[in-house]
This record gives C-alpha cells, structure tokens and sequence, in this order.
C-alpha cells in the first residue's frame, strides 16, 4: 500500500513538474522568427503553412487580428519589418505555439507550429484560417 502512494504521489510530482516545464520554459524569438521559405500552402501534423497573393495592406490587417487572439503575443518582428512572429499559449496547460506571418514580394506567408509535442490537433491550421479572414481571403 505503501509502495503505491509514493509511486502515486511521484507521479503527480513529475506531472506538475512537466507542466510547469512547459509552462515558464523561456522563449528564443530568434529560433521562431525566421524567415517562411515555403511557396505553397500545406498542413502538417504539428502546424499549418499558408502562402497567399495578398495586397500591401494585408500584413497590417493580419497583425491586428492576431494580437486581437486569446493568450496572444508578439515576441518579435513588426509589420514595418515585414515580418512578425506570435507566441499563443493554450488555455489550461499553456503549451505554446509560434506563429510567423511575413509579406514580401505580393506573397503573404503564415507559419504555425507547435513548441511541444507531435500533434496541435488542428489549432494552428484553425488559427491561421481565422487570419487568412482577416487577410481578406477567408
């Protein structure tokens, strides 16, 4: 009985030890603000990559609505720059996700991928669906 409250109470440490892992683990922007080589649109099990023609504007526009999402921040870049990076964070655990937006040459690109893990389950081809709307090809 006894062996199997420490091998309990060791795996709730490890579990709360896991989250708080990814939860306060520090961001290197300059690992996910790179720049999108990508020429076509594909999804992938761990994100999601867009490639549009796009006006001018759309890079502006796009900006606005990610920093309108939930748990959503710019950790690099700027539309001045003509490339922006965003971390989201999911709503209980806080696994973070980086998403990468940039406008060059008539092509608005839109990378989003997970940090952590094999699977989003579709949340950042979700994501950046909803930008592409605000992009004005939704």
């Amino acid at each position: 009985m006894k062996i199997a409250m420490y091998l309990a109470a060791a795996v709730v440490v490890l579990a709360i030890g896991l989250v708080a892992f990814v939860r306060f683990s520090p961001t290197d922007a300059s690992q996910w603000h790179v720049p999108i080589a990508e020429t076509e649109s594909r999804d992938m099990a761990g994100g999601a990559i867009r490639v549009i023609e796009a006006d001018a504007g759309a890079l502006a526009r796009v900006d606005a609505a990610a920093r309108e999402l939930p748990r959503t921040q710019a950790i690099a870049g700027s539309v001045e720059e003509g490339r922006i990076t965003y971390q989201t964070r999911s709503k209980w655990i806080g696994f973070p996700d980086y998403t990468t937006v940039e406008y060059t040459d008539g092509l608005l690109r839109m990378h989003a991928r997970l940090r952590f893990g094999r699977s989003d389950l579709g949340v950042n081809r979700e994501r950046l669906e909803r930008l592409l709307v605000a992009a004005g090809e939704g």
